[in-house]
């Protein structure tokens, strides 16, 4: 017996029709066609617009019946689709009133949210068309990768290691020897790299499907257009970037975009993905409508009461998330992620506006992040929040967390560099956020705090030691752009140093930063590149620098060696010990009559911290006798921080009569000689106290 909904029941001219399903949105393969689903509440007509693939002018226009037009959905199957050679796009009728926030335009054939797969910029950096009025096109996706046995990792969240990393800058550079520079496929080529340094996950900056030509600036030196590198203003949530592939001339960018999840999972590192729900690539209200302020800008977009935009975002126009459309669209977006692509976690830029009513104002309640923290699809993945807007609106400690989310903690970032460069007034700051920060995420653990000491957005940590301060002039925007709030120190001279002594001290403060960010309870990032000192040159906003500002530097890995080894054995030491991995907070005591509290905090004399606005020093003590029950115990971790100036000594806490101090770390020892590998720490001679350097970090185990 065959199916009766496989059979037509209209005709527009050779191409055979049929009422359709209003869910789900988009394109989706059905017997004998494709189902097209697309939402506008205030449309007053749709029309489906087919291309051949390739081609600048329509195969068909086919308006939708009125009978195909359910509740606001326009949705209709047509049979007999070639779908690998089919590209389509709507158009829509409606009133043109931008005073009441409406943009309706029958010219312009729009694109749909939904597309998984995107036409039209299939090459990085590859001026458009001009003659090509449509310039984005959406294609149908059969959904048929052969995962074999892979599924998300869910790897616990305290044992991550996030790698922050931008899909092109990675193996861009000449020097990466990789056969598709700037790929997907060029990833799965470092992936060894990833491993040996001992990254388990790494979190993707934007791979959504975005047009690196919006951006209007130019160098002001060279005249150069400068292209949006980074890649946060999103044109289709649902399709992964063809520039981004070595096969996106083919269309093929799906595929090697799961084979890339598919090969990090195989070797035990998770994938999270820089997600920007927060606004669009649409812009202004005078930028190129590309799709959601054609399709239905009232529902998509947060209006002023004139129709202009809100700008939370601080790109021109703001997601109206909250809205159930949008928010069902974020969801399904998601979902389809998570589902199709087994990408384990997501981070979200500037959340903040996720939490906003259509107004702009901020809801106890918001309804999305609510859903997504329930959500069963998303149930295991990892929720991180940039918990702050363009707005003003500042969650950090305070975001709507519903027992799932996650934060990027810029408190620890700004109190650790104010505490490296040896700022006053510390260091009751950086015991707190040490331990996981207990004072801002009392009711959630260690595990909402996502611990860095630089982002993609900022100096890197090279530069955090060699700058006072910005130097954005490349970005044509007269400096203006990017923060000018760094907390960084150029340690006596702008910029690149010949002097030995300044060279030494960098590398010393950027090696603390590392070792102090992987002994903190909580989630700690790297930023690509820090691991072997990569320099901007000063630049703190490279979002339109697509060159070696912001490419990683292979030959580095050569020259920067001693950087590259020391990063790789702190990794390796947050690793072999669990007391630095804690899901609950510490408890400030003896709570299991080991003779030591879990934690303990000591100065210059043991068990005597000095607390005062002058203090410079701080030490702290971890006994591995604390482990949670089943676990292994673990040994005794000693971490003495001197950010002053002068030598200290400070006085060992006595151990258990069986176990001795020995010696990780000592940053200030010549390079090489500063770090052993962990499990070969060498015997401390003097058992009673050590000589902390000026402006070092020492780690002893005890054993």
């Amino acid at each position: 017996m065959q199916r009766i909904d496989i059979y037509p029941t209209h005709r527009h001219g050779d191409y055979l029709l049929r009422a359709g399903r209003p869910i789900p949105f988009g394109a989706s393969m059905v017997p004998g066609g494709i189902n097209f689903a697309v939402f506008s509440r205030y449309a007053t007509s749709c029309t489906l617009i087919l291309f051949k693939k390739g081609s600048n002018t329509p195969l068909v226009e086919i308006p939708f019946p009125d009978p195909f037009h359910i509740g606001n959905v326009y949705a209709m199957v047509v049979f007999d689709l070639d779908y690998e050679n089919i590209e389509y796009g709507y158009r829509m009728d409606g009133p043109y009133q931008p005073h009441l926030g409406h943009h309706f335009d029958t010219a312009t054939v729009l694109l749909d949210p939904y597309a998984r797969l995107i036409s039209g910029r299939e090459k990085w950096g590859e001026a458009p068309d001009s003659d090509n009025r449509f310039q984005h096109r959406a294609m149908v996706v059969q959904d048929d990768f052969d995962w074999i046995a892979d599924r998300p990792l869910e790897t616990p969240l305290e044992d991550l290691i996030i790698y922050e990393m931008h899909v092109r800058g990675l193996t861009r550079h000449p020097s990466s020897g990789v056969k598709y520079p700037g790929t997907f496929a060029g990833v799965r080529e470092k992936i060894p790299y990833l491993k040996e340094l001992g990254i388990n996950c790494v979190e993707l900056m934007p791979i959504h499907e975005f047009d690196e030509f919006d951006n209007k600036f130019k160098n002001p030196d060279t005249g150069e257009r400068l292209l949006n590198y980074w890649g946060y203003s999103t044109i289709g949530f649902f399709a992964p970037k063809a520039g981004y592939a070595a096969t996106g001339q083919l269309g093929m960018q799906v595929d090697e975009l799961k084979a890339l999840v598919k090969e990090l999972h195989r070797n035990g590192i998770e994938v999270i993905l820089d997600v920007v729900f927060n606004h669009t690539g649409e812009g202004e209200e005078n930028d190129a409508t590309i799709s959601f302020r054609g399709l239905d800008n009232k529902t998509y977009y947060m209006l002023q009461p004139d129709g202009r935009y809100q700008n939370f975002s601080g790109c021109g126009n703001t997601m109206n998330c909250n809205n159930p459309v949008v928010r069902n669209m974020v969801l399904d977006s998601l979902r389809y992620w998570a589902a199709e692509y087994h990408i384990d976690g997501f981070r979200f830029d500037l959340a903040s506006i996720m939490g906003r009513d259509a107004f702009g104002q901020p809801l106890a309640n918001p309804p999305l992040l609510e859903a997504l923290a329930y959500d069963p699809i998303l149930g295991k993945c990892k929720l991180i929040a940039e918990a702050w807007d363009a707005g003003g609106l500042y969650q950090v400690g305070s975001f709507p967390a519903y027992e799932r989310w996650s934060e990027w903690n810029d408190q620890y970032r700004d109190t650790l560099r104010r505490f490296l460069k040896g700022d006053m007034g510390q260091v009751r700051d950086i015991a707190l956020l040490i331990q996981g920060a207990p004072n801002m995420y009392a009711d959630r653990g260690p595990t909402a705090s996502i611990n860095f000491i630089t982002a993609h957005d900022g100096f890197t940590l090279a530069d955090l030691f060699s700058y006072n301060e910005k130097h954005n002039r490349a970005n044509g925007e007269e400096n203006r752009d990017g923060h000018s709030h760094n907390y960084s120190w150029n340690c006596g001279h702008e910029g690149a140093s010949d002097d030995l002594e300044i060279q030494t001290l960098r590398r010393q403060l950027m090696k603390n930063g590392i070792a102090i960010l992987l002994v903190s309870q909580g989630v700690p990032m790297i930023l690509m590149g820090d691991e072997v000192a990569h320099t901007k040159q000063g630049n703190n906003n490279t979002y339109c620098q697509d060159n070696e500002l912001s490419w990683f530097d292979w030959s580095q890995l050569e020259s920067e060696a001693d950087m590259f080894t020391f990063v790789k054995h702190c990794i390796s030491f947050r690793k072999q010990h669990r007391v630095l991995r804690n899901r609950f907070y510490f408890q400030q005591r003896d709570a299991i009559n080991s003779g030591y509290p879990d934690i303990s905090w000591h100065g210059a004399k043991a068990w005597k911290p000095d607390w005062s606005d002058n203090s410079r020093t701080l030490s702290f003590m971890l006994c591995g006798e604390h482990v949670p029950a089943g676990k292994e115990p673990d040994n005794y971790i000693y971490v003495a921080m001197n950010m002053h100036w002068e030598n200290h000594t400070f006085q060992l806490p006595r151990l258990p009569k069986e176990r001795q101090w020995h010696l990780f770390m000592d940053t200030s020892l010549p390079s090489g000689n500063e770090i052993c590998e962990p499990g070969q720490e060498r015997l401390l001679s003097d058992q009673n106290q050590v000589l902390s350097g000026a402006r070092s970090v020492i780690i002893l185990v005890g054993r």
